[in-house]
């Protein structure tokens, strides 16, 4: 086992819910926080707040020279998101980081159902050229989210059908992710599959989140053509956000994001979240 205090952690993404999550897991650390927007940074003890986007090289090289170990969450949605990740990826290496770790998503391929688990996987590729030591964390969609798809008449609407999703709680990845940086060289070379503990379809989720929730949940199945008819009326959107939330779906329905793993108990010795768990206790 590493010594803890030997590596130095970089963690990006710690304004969000996921990368805060982790750099307050790794609080002992004191993580260097990389940040596009200092002033939300989270506040930890001994940690030092750096700024650098993606997608500036030069920023990015200077916010991770001396750092060991870096977490990467993956860029926010854009059209844009594949150059992003791999202008941050090539900083890393250029900087020095011994070990990526990433959040990549189930099924990451260069033709997956879910359209922006292509990005995920060209951001894999990246890391793999770049020599760089990594672990790759496979995240299934998340299980304390898909609630949030819920319009404000309570209908999670699209083209799901029966289809399965096998979602985790973010609070287990995060505790992954934790878990890896503190000993990333028991984890080198490997690539994790994150799911919950079952393979719940859209009703199910809807009809128990909204026991938790109290709320009045349920889902509407749509066809493709349905589904790509409505979005445009609702939202001012480009034709690659159109294809990613419709994916969605269809990638659930076509069971892309059904398998369950045993990963996340692999790694922390727990049993992951159920869908009650995460949204009372996250």
């Amino acid at each position: 086992m590493a010594d803890r205090k030997a590596a130095a952690t970089a963690v990006t993404g710690s304004t969000g819910h996921l990368g805060g999550q982790v750099a307050r897991l790794l609080a002992d650390l004191e993580p260097r926080l990389v940040v596009r927007d200092p002033s939300r940074a989270p506040s930890i003890a001994g940690s030092i707040v750096v700024q650098a986007a993606y997608d500036d090289r030069a920023a990015s090289v200077a916010a991770l020279t001396g750092i060991d170990v870096l977490f990467m969450v993956s860029a926010s949605e854009s059209p844009n998101r594949r150059a992003e990740h791999r202008t941050f990826i090539a900083a890393a290496e250029a900087a020095g980081v011994g070990h990526l770790v990433y959040t990549s998503f189930a099924g990451a391929s260069p033709d997956a159902l879910f359209t922006l688990g292509r990005d995920h996987h060209d951001a894999e590729q990246a890391i793999l050229e770049s020599g760089m030591a990594h672990t790759i964390l496979r995240d299934n969609f998340y299980l304390d989210v898909l609630p949030l798809f819920a319009d404000q008449n309570g209908v999670i609407r699209g083209p799901a059908g029966d289809g399965r999703v096998a979602a985790v709680a973010r609070a287990d990845v995060a505790a992954v992710a934790a878990e890896v940086l503190r000993s990333p060289a028991d984890h080198a070379g490997v690539s994790y599959e994150l799911s919950g503990p079952e393979a719940l379809t859209m009703t199910e989720v809807a009809t128990r989140a909204g026991s938790v929730l109290g709320r009045d949940l349920r889902f509407e199945d749509e066809t493709t053509e349905q589904a790509y008819a409505s979005r445009p009326a609702a939202y001012d959107a480009e034709q690659w956000q159109l294809d990613a939330w419709v994916s969605t779906y269809t990638a659930i329905r076509d069971g892309e994001c059904a398998r369950l793993t045993d990963d996340v108990r692999t790694v922390t010795g727990r049993r992951p979240r159920t869908l009650e768990r995460a949204l009372l206790a996250p």
